[in-house]
């Protein structure tokens, strides 16, 4: 890797502060958060204004939020990122780690599309469609449904297709189990898609927070253990985050 600028990496920084706490912040602020002199401070936040990276709040002296060249630019990562081929990398790092099948899916009606999938055993390829209900990465979507939306997939009194004698049948059961996923940001399965097959899943946001696709890793039952369910939670919400930081999740890790 070739050498870094230090006067580049202290702009980044800077700019990187505004992602926290109210998005505005002002010199003397900078200059505490990231012990650097007040006037190294003071040419960057100029050259950052000018350049309108920054621009002054109104009502505010003294104080800078982020300006319109950051928004431009994040505009252009959105347009060029591509889910499907984000989501493969991190299910093939995922699936190398614990030697599991990974997938990333979204939701589409009242079921989930496979956009990856990586691991050592045959899965659902990209573009498989399967019953939300039935999976955990269908039920971890569903659960960020607003209650009237999830009503109208799911009226009352409708039978729920079924993929095995374990499959969710009953609206009133599936509400009642995503509202324990909402606790828990995270959802699992056993022998609700495939007889023999267990599965959790944890989500993965945009930019606006917003649950937007899951990543779920799948194992034959007898591997579903405790200590394992454990490890697999903890490898699939670190797969989710790096996804959610590539949407430009904040609070990715």
């Amino acid at each position: 890797m070739g050498r870094l600028v230090p006067a580049v990496t202290r702009a980044l920084d800077i700019l990187e502060l505004f992602l926290d706490g109210d998005g505005t912040l002002s010199a003397p602020d900078i200059v505490r958060r990231l012990r650097l002199p007040r006037t190294t401070v003071h040419e960057l936040v100029t050259t950052l204004a000018a350049r309108s990276y920054l621009v002054p709040v109104p009502g505010r002296p003294g104080r800078y939020r982020l300006g319109v060249r950051p928004f431009q630019l994040g505009s252009r990562y959105a347009e060029q990122f591509d889910l499907a081929a984000e989501g493969q990398r991190v299910a093939r790092a995922i699936a190398d780690t614990c030697d599991e099948t990974v997938h990333v899916a979204i939701l589409e009606g009242t079921d989930i599309i496979h956009l990856a999938q990586a691991g050592p055993r045959t899965g659902p390829a990209p573009g498989h469609r399967l019953p939300a209900h039935c999976t955990a990465a269908g039920k971890l979507l569903l659960a960020a449904l607003p209650t009237t939306e999830l009503t109208a997939r799911f009226p009352n009194g409708t039978e729920l297709p079924a993929l095995t004698p374990h499959s969710i049948t009953d609206p009133g059961t599936l509400r009642a189990t995503l509202t324990d996923i909402r606790e828990h940001a995270i959802a699992t399965e056993s022998r609700e898609s495939a007889p023999a097959v267990s599965s959790l899943a944890a989500p993965v946001h945009d930019h606006t927070g917003e649950i937007v696709a899951a990543l779920s890793i799948s194992v034959p039952l007898p591997h579903w253990t405790q200590e394992r369910r454990a490890e697999l939670e903890l490898l699939a919400t670190k797969g989710a985050a790096e996804l959610s930081g590539c949407l430009g999740c904040g609070g990715a890790a």
